[in-house]
């Protein structure tokens, strides 16, 4: 008789519920058991948070997320919650969690509509667009939809979904649209009056143009905005975020720039997906990063159960990492011959007879832009941008390939193994929306704005280790990001694992500071030659790491979730006084910061008592000088230092904690001044501003602070201030008349609100010949790339000297003396280093 299989085992059992449980009945587990680390997580969370309706896993990166994640909504499914989704960055990402997802015979689909997803049989498995959109097929609010009830969210690599889900909720007018045109007309006084020379720019088309329409303005205006925009409301470019974003409108910020006038609230508005709002359980995979603070502004996520979250008991299942920054071992290493390393590694390392070292291995690149990439074209094998990018791992993955590039991919890539076994990391993405790009030059210098960058680093660096036995090098190029792996603020920043590497990589560094690139290639042969005296210390470094045991949520983000919550259901009075009390915690710890929150505050009075929104303003610009400027704000007189020395000696003190940290300070200084790059205009500017006060000069920035004048004054003496606007974007032969006209009115403005000095025009320029149009002021200078170079040097061999001997930066005299001899003072300067223009 032949047996029906079918009928055993099933019986009256009841579906497994116990994620563990579920993995263990596999018929064919993918791999013997789970890690360890693994069913911790899963245990803590189904025996005591599983309720909880938001949790958040920490784990490190190749800590085996997907597979947590998945039995989490299998888990719920068996218990019949409800319907389960697992959200990842991209649809590249979708297709490996559905491969894993098959591994462990958790069934999923990618279509919302598909029947086994709507009867909770199966995990929808897609991306973070297709839930959060105004067109959301999960319903939106007001569309008439009934929402689609969920029973838990799973959202992949958390932080890696802040900035897609932002975006959502950002409505980009082109500058080709009707009614773009038809809003800057609207607002055209009151942009104006902010800052005449960003007007000048938009209406030039300036790529580097921004300006943002004040919260008065867009508020007072709302009725004339809505009945611009509402007619479109339809359109593509219009139609997956206006649902979302209509009915707080008058909350938002509006920033103007030649491309598009971009519109977003302060928080997301995420109340307009109930499907996401309503869910049961809410579960975030994260990698141990520092700040979880964005899972409050953009989720909606309650802020005490983000600030304890489930981790393993141990932190030493990442990867064996050696972290090394060439320039900060030695500030004379070329980048180009770095690159040169990169492909001997790539081709397999030799010594000096030719006998191979290290086999050939995966070398990959990340990169933040098109212009990084083509520094690496004569080295590279494969560059990859992020629509081919699903086949240059596969490729990667498959086999030694040589040296790869990846263009604006610093998340959501798995390479592990010998996919990659070199990482180097070539810069970091930069600030792209019209909001970003005013964040960073009002928070340059706040932990905020640190604590972003560090997590840009951090999910870069993991991209090259994935489990506990995999390895990597990691090279970080530029004084930038060397400067993130040696200052101290920076470096608590990064998670518990990464900075117990770090304090390993920097005492081998201290071995081979101030040597050339052979000394870095014996390094990175005990890493990748897998050397015992390497492996054994960096299994040692981990071994007592545990994760941090509550995560980091600031409480000006947690203000500011409630506060707009508050301003969004009509209670503007409470949403002020919210912020206020936030404002009232911080003291004087980030003036920066808290000018940023006030003007949050003022935004939110202005709606009920605007002439005390405008006192409160002023009181933010006190804070922080790149905030909104009041309707009757004037400019502030700078007065030169008493000192010059003494005032850089000051300064110096108060920046730098050690030799290292000045030099790459002065040399980050340099890297943000690029020629020819339009988009990194800004950076130039607060580059050029942070040079003046690194040589003791009071140093501001005009057009930024008031909206008038240059792009830069420097005092540099009580009677001679340099008016100064930087072109280092331009890439014409001419000093182009308009550029030429702009300096000659920040001469005269300068003229009209300090009498008493006299301007010496100068400018940054790649040509120092004028264009024959032009009339340049009286006593004009360039500083033109050479000129730069020259100054660079100058300005290198100074805090090289002051870092020769511990505290010598803080030593007026010591500064003295190298001031004068490098003709850094105020009344040399631009003779050293500026030349006179010449007319065409």
């Amino acid at each position: 008789m032949a047996l029906d299989w079918d009928l055993i085992g099933t019986g009256d059992s009841e579906a497994l519920l116990r994620p563990r449980d579920i993995f263990a009945g596999l018929a064919d587990r993918p791999w013997p058991y789970l890690r360890h680390e693994q069913g911790e997580v899963l245990d803590e969370w189904f025996d005591h948070r599983r309720d909880d309706r938001d949790v958040v896993i920490k784990q490190n990166t190749g800590g085996g997320k997907t597979a947590v994640g998945l039995l989490i909504a299998q888990s719920t499914l068996n218990e019949g919650v409800g319907k389960a989704v697992y959200l990842t960055p991209d649809s590249y990402l979708v297709k490996q969690v559905r491969k894993e997802a098959a591994l462990l015979d958790v069934a999923t689909t990618e279509d919302p509509r598909d029947p086994v997803f709507l009867t909770a049989q199966a995990v929808l498995v897609t991306t973070y667009p297709k839930l959060i959109n105004g067109m959301s097929v999960f319903g939106v609010v007001g569309d008439g939809k009934e929402p689609v009830d969920l029973g838990v969210i799973v959202v992949d690599d958390a932080h890696a979904a802040l900035a897609r889900t932002e975006d959502q909720f950002r409505l980009r007018v082109p500058a080709g649209h009707e009614a773009y045109g038809k809003l800057l007309a609207l607002f055209a006084e009151d942009l104006q009056y902010q800052s005449a020379n960003a007007w000048s720019e938009l209406e030039d088309k300036d790529p580097t143009a921004l300006a943002p329409i004040p919260f008065w303005a867009w508020a007072d205006k709302r009725d004339e905005v809505l009945k611009i925009l509402r007619p479109h409301r339809e359109e593509r470019d219009f139609k997956f975020v206006w649902p979302l974003i209509a009915e707080v409108l008058h909350l938002c910020t509006a920033t103007a720039t030649s491309k598009a006038i971009e519109i977003r609230p302060s928080c997301t508005p995420i109340d307009r997906v109930p499907s996401f709002v309503h869910a049961q359980r809410r579960v975030y995979l994260t990698a141990t990063l520092a700040d979880d603070s964005a899972l409050v502004t953009d989720f909606g996520a309650d802020p005490a159960l983000v600030a304890s979250p489930i981790t393993p008991g141990s932190a030493a299942d990442l990867g064996d990492r050696m972290i090394l920054a060439p320039v900060a071992l030695n500030p004379n290493l070329d980048a180009d011959a770095v690159r040169v390393l990169a492909r001997q590694f790539a081709d397999g390392d030799r010594d000096g007879d030719g006998v191979v070292e290290t086999e050939p291995v995966n070398v990959v690149v990340l990169v933040p832009s098109d212009r990084a990439a083509a520094a690496w074209k004569p080295y590279a094998d494969r560059t990859f941008w992020v629509g081919d990018l699903e086949a240059g791992v596969k490729e990667l993955q498959g086999g030694h390939v040589g040296l790869v590039v990846l263009v604006n991919k610093y998340d959501g890539v798995n390479l592990p193994g010998d996919a990659c076994r070199l990482l180097i990391l070539d810069g970091v993405p930069r600030p792209l929306d019209g909001v970003e790009r005013r964040e960073a030059v009002a928070l340059a210098d706040s932990p905020v704005r640190l604590a972003r960058e560090v997590q840009r680093i951090e999910q870069g660096m993991g991209r090259g280790v994935r489990d506990g036995e995999d390895y990597c090098a990691v090279l970080l190029l530029g004084a930038n990001l060397a400067v993130a792996i040696h200052d101290r603020r920076h470096l608590a920043l990064f998670s518990q694992a990464t900075q117990a590497q770090l304090k390993l990589s920097r005492e081998l560094a201290q071995q081979i500071k101030g040597e050339g690139l052979d000394a870095v290639r014996q390094a990175l042969r005990g890493c990748l030659g897998r050397m015992p005296q390497w492996t054994q210390r960096s299994r040692r470094a981990l071994a007592e790491v545990r994760y941090a045991e509550h995560g980091t949520v600031r409480a000006e983000a947690v203000a500011l979730r409630e506060a707009f919550d508050l301003a969004a259901t009509g209670r503007t009075a409470a949403a002020t006084d919210r912020v206020q009390r936030v404002v009232n915690d911080l003291g004087d710890g980030d003036k920066a910061l808290r000018g940023w929150l006030r003007e949050q505050k003022a935004a939110y009075l202005h709606l009920t008592d605007p002439a005390a929104a405008q006192q409160a303003l002023a009181g933010a610009l006190d804070d922080n000088p790149f905030v909104l400027r009041p309707v009757d704000a004037a400019p502030v007189h700078i007065r030169a230092a008493v000192a010059q020395a003494r005032a850089a000696a000051e300064f110096l003190a108060d920046e730098y904690q050690d030799g290292v940290s000045l030099r790459l300070g002065v040399q980050k200084l340099f890297e943000d001044v690029v020629w020819g790059d339009e988009d990194r205009s800004d950076d130039a500017e607060r580059a050029w501003q942070k040079l003046g006060r690194h040589l003791g000069f009071v140093s501001s920035r005009p057009e930024k602070q008031y909206g008038k004048g240059p792009d830069n004054l420097w005092a540099l003496t009580s009677a001679r201030q340099a008016v100064t606007e930087l072109k280092t974007g331009s890439v014409t032969g001419t000093i182009a008349k308009k550029y030429i006209d702009q300096l000659g009115g920040s001469v005269r403005w300068l003229t009209k609100h300090n009498p008493e000095v006299k301007a010496l025009p100068v400018i940054l320029h790649p040509s120092r010949i004028s264009d024959s149009e032009g009339t340049p002021p009286a006593g004009m200078r360039v500083v033109t790339p050479a000129r730069l170079e020259k100054l660079k040097e100058a300005v290198t061999s100074y805090a090289a000297a002051l870092a020769s001997s511990p505290g010598r930066w803080g030593d007026e005299q010591a500064v003295a003396e190298q001031l004068a001899h490098h003709k850094l003072t105020g009344d040399r300067f631009f003779d050293a280093y500026a030349e006179a223009v010449h007319t065409s």
